[in-house]
């Protein structure tokens, strides 16, 4: 199989894109790439002067647009102002190991904008979504749990890792679903999930954290890559002939850097059960629910 590059992009004049987080990291890069290429993006990001400021630098058809993923009214009017058709929408915005905080509706800061942001987000748009959702999960999905109980930590002590961990974690389990939920619809929208390795990008400035500066400076000097590379395996996931739930990400040492392709996800990111739960439970947390009804007689939501 001949290794996924930015010259492996066609002609995307077309094909609107709409990705989150685009103002910095591996969502510039996957903006500005998918701009090059032809496509029209929508740079969806919370800091609209740091987004205008971003495409200033692109060349293409780009739209900066006020996106918070931390408040599901900021979504709502998001979803609103998207009239015309998307091919693909890349979920990339995330934050890493902060400390302890709460979304706009009281969810603990990375579940709420990681996840249930992105889920809620996915939902309200998906009738007008054409070809592709692509959701960034990370190789720290595998040490995640999902809480059920307390998913937003308020009963027990805050752990910003683990609460990472478990954010990615539900990145993959949402994507296993909606793939599931789209097949069940006769949809021909795929849902794929991509992690970036490790890939120098603001994600892991955070001074406050000693642990991610460590890591920054020792791990991604010796096996990690620059933003270019971490987009990669989104934009692979996104425009390459692959079946729905692929998870893409760098085949090299650790899954740290190197060419994107296929690989493989941890036994609970597997888990079907937990997939469905999870599903419910953001549905209640966000009061989005899956828009397409199944293309059966019976007209019955997919569930």
């Amino acid at each position: 199989m001949t290794p996924f590059t930015v010259d492996s992009i066609t002609d995307l004049t077309g094909t609107t894109a709409v990705v989150t987080g685009a103002n910095s990291g591996i969502g510039r890069e996957a903006a500005r790439i998918l701009a090059e290429k032809g496509a029209r993006v929508l740079m969806a990001v919370r800091d609209t002067d740091k987004g205008a400021a971003a495409a200033r630098t692109m060349t293409g058809d780009l739209e900066v647009r006020r996106l918070d993923l931390a408040d599901l009214g900021s979504v709502r009017s998001f979803a609103e102002e998207v009239e015309e058709p998307v091919d693909l929408l890349i979920n990339n915005a995330g934050l890493m190991m902060p400390p302890l905080g709460r979304t706009a509706d009281g969810f603990e800061l990375q579940f709420g904008t990681n996840h249930l942001g992105h889920f809620a987000l996915t939902n309200l748009l998906l009738p007008q979504i054409r070809d592709r959702v692509v959701t960034v999960s990370s190789v720290g999905h595998r040490t995640g749990v999902i809480d059920f109980e307390d998913p937003n930590w308020q009963q027990r002590p805050y752990r910003a890792m683990r609460a990472y961990a478990q954010s990615k974690l539900a990145n993959l389990l949402f994507t296993s679903e909606l793939q599931r939920r789209l097949t069940a619809f006769g949809s021909p929208v795929r849902a794929m999930a991509a992690h970036p390795g490790f890939a120098a990008t603001d994600l892991l400035r955070t001074p406050q954290n000693r642990i991610v500066d460590t890591v920054e400076k020792v791990v991604l000097r010796v096996v990690g890559h620059d933003a270019e590379g971490g987009a990669l395996p989104s934009l692979h996931a996104a425009l390459s002939d692959l079946p729905g739930d692929t998870y893409i990400g760098p085949g090299g040492f650790l899954e740290g850097s190197g060419d994107p392709w296929p690989v493989e996800r941890s036994r609970r990111a597997s888990d079907p059960a937990a997939a469905r739960r999870l599903w419910a439970l953001s549905e209640e947390l966000t009061g989005a629910t899956f828009p397409l009804v199944a293309a059966s007689a019976s007209g019955q939501r997919v569930d």
